[in-house]
């Protein structure tokens, strides 16, 4: 017995120690932020606390989403499986649609001892699609805040809507308000908090994914970092054509931008509004890269930095006026390029940098060897690499081409991207297919399509890309499962759709003129109203009114 109970104070000391050693996962996403950050060469970015984490680790100059929208880029990152696998390119159908028994990213995390919680945007929720309830220790924790400050700016709706249709504000905001008045400033303190939490859990290792929203437009931001510009000094797009000999399904029209009030003009913006809308960009990425610096910081004041993986992400890139577009969602260069970076205590290097080509998919199985986490026995399997290699030695690479698609016009255009070209094959049933081919040593900015006159590389890429899988077609949307969503219905009702039609301000809260507005039941509606309001102060906030569904 003594002999037992020796080996078992061992035992439980070696379980100790190796929990100990186990590194902690930040992930940092961003949404819309293409690189256009100090760190990767922009003479005009304030970004100095992204700068600060790339000083710490390993940045890489040729990342690349797997496609340029929300929803299928966060899927490629959280599943480790490319869009046109699951054959989800909307924002609408949920990943377990296609792939029921996926095991996410921080879903294996959880398997395997850890703590997986996420404050902001991870997954896309909105248009129909909602959380992945599997993949958090705990529920996913979203802010509570206004999307503006300013009234001439908030959505005014004139009763001419179509049913479920949205309402936008304006495409800017430069308001004097504090950073927390805004969704990113009040992620980011949550997500200190969350770490001030983790600090006292030291036998249970964390994965903390922070998702913020800036520079997604609206561009808004306060007014002190719109102040670090001077908009003379911001350079517009030097190249705002289409290429010459584009297939129509690869280019589109700005039709994001279009939806913000007063923005009809979105295919024909003058100078002056596009250096506005730069300016509102700029501003936007300075804020977000504030709120990650609090982010930063409390890692140093805990202790935390030596033990910690951290990853910064951006879900896509953006064009800004470059093509005429102001938008994502094409295969051209400049929405499909993002930022990344990692900063792994004892594997990187500091202020390293690396030419080697990296795609969404790839964070998936580089976290888990980071952090001596198996591969997980998954369906569909994982589809990126390992980029630990690199990160060990940035000269090294791990992959020839990468990987990435967007739909239109009834057609799939896959694209690969090489050290020095893009290749893309657009596919419609029944239709001949349509090519491009972009050579990026003699024509950086994209002016033609090299189809026509590099047949000899034509040949060699349409070879690489028939190597990798089809894309499937658009997988019909599905109703979700019971429990599995984050957005409560009553009735078969979306509530989070009910409370955004009441909210005629658009402040993100219901007066009891707007709770009150159009009811069926005006008798009863006022009883109603006093029982959703949990903290009595006469408003419905966007929580109380959603969980008074459940």
């Amino acid at each position: 017995m003594k002999t037992f109970s020796r080996f078992s104070l061992l035992l439980a000391g070696m379980i100790t120690v190796a929990h100990a050693a186990r590194k902690n996962v930040l992930l940092i996403a961003v949404d819309d932020l293409k690189p256009l950050i100090g760190a990767y060469g922009d003479p005009v970015a304030k970004t100095p606390n992204i700068d600060r984490l790339a000083s710490r680790g390993l940045l890489f100059e040729h990342a690349y989403t797997n496609q340029a929208l929300c929803a299928p880029s966060r899927n490629a990152l959280l599943t480790g499986i490319r869009p046109g696998t699951l054959g989800i390119y909307n924002l609408e159908v949920n990943f377990r649609n296609a792939a029921p028994d996926a095991i996410t990213l921080p879903q294996q995390f959880i398997r395997h001892g850890y703590r997986a919680e996420a404050i902001g945007k991870l997954y896309h929720t909105g248009h129909g699609n909602h959380d992945d309830v599997k993949s958090w220790s705990v529920p996913l924790t979203r802010p509570d805040a206004p999307p503006f400050a300013l009234d001439e700016n908030k959505p005014v709706r004139t009763g001419k809507e179509k049913p479920g249709q949205r309402v936008r504000g304006a495409a800017y905001e430069s308001a004097d308000v504090a950073d927390d008045f805004y969704a990113d400033g009040q992620i980011a303190k949550e997500t200190v908090s969350r770490l001030e939490a983790a600090k006292g859990r030291e036998d249970t290792p964390f994965f903390i994914a922070a998702g913020f929203q800036k520079p997604h437009l609206p561009f808004v931001a306060p007014k002190k970092y719109w102040d670090l510009y001077d908009p003379a000094q911001l350079k517009l797009a030097e190249f705002q054509e289409a290429p010459a000999g584009v297939p129509g399904p690869a280019f589109r029209r700005n039709g994001e931008l279009r939806s913000y009030k007063g923005r009809e003009d979105a295919d024909s913006l003058s100078p002056d509004e596009q250096r506005r809308l730069l300016h509102g960009y700029y501003a936007a990425v300075s804020y977000a890269d504030a709120q990650i610096g609090k982010v930063l910081d409390a890692l140093d004041r805990l202790g935390l930095t030596e033990s910690t993986i951290v990853v910064l992400w951006g879900d896509h890139g953006w064009h800004l006026g470059d093509h005429g577009l102001w938008a994502k969602m094409t295969n051209f260069e400049e929405a499909a390029r993002i930022p990344f970076i990692i900063s792994a205590p004892g594997v990187t290097k500091p202020g390293g940098k690396t030419e080697a080509l990296a795609q969404t998919v790839d964070v998936y199985p580089t976290l888990l060897e980071l952090a001596g986490v198996p591969a997980p026995d998954t369906t569909p399997e994982l589809e990126g690499k390992s980029l630990v290699p690199v990160l060990k030695d940035p000269a090294a690479k791990v992959h020839d081409s990468v990987l990435h698609v967007v739909p239109n016009q009834g057609y799939i255009g896959r694209a690969i991207r090489t050290a020095t070209h893009r290749f893309v094959e657009w596919k419609k049933p029944g239709e001949e297919s349509l090519y491009e081919l972009y050579d990026y040593d003699k024509d950086p900015q994209e002016k033609k399509n090299h189809v026509d006159d590099q047949p000899e590389t034509v040949a060699e890429l349409k070879k690489a890309l028939a190597e990798y899988p089809e894309a499937k077609p658009q997988m019909a949307g599905k109703a979700r499962a019971a429990g599995q969503g984050e957005t409560p219905k009553q009735g078969g009702q979306d509530r989070s759709r009910l409370f955004r039609n009441r909210d005629k301000d658009g402040d993100g809260k219901l007066t009891a003129e707007e709770f009150l507005a159009n009811q069926k039941d005006q008798a009863t509606a006022p009883a109603r109203l006093k029982k959703f309001d949990k903290d009595g102060d006469g408003i419905l906030s966007r929580e109380e009114f959603i969980k008074a569904g459940n």
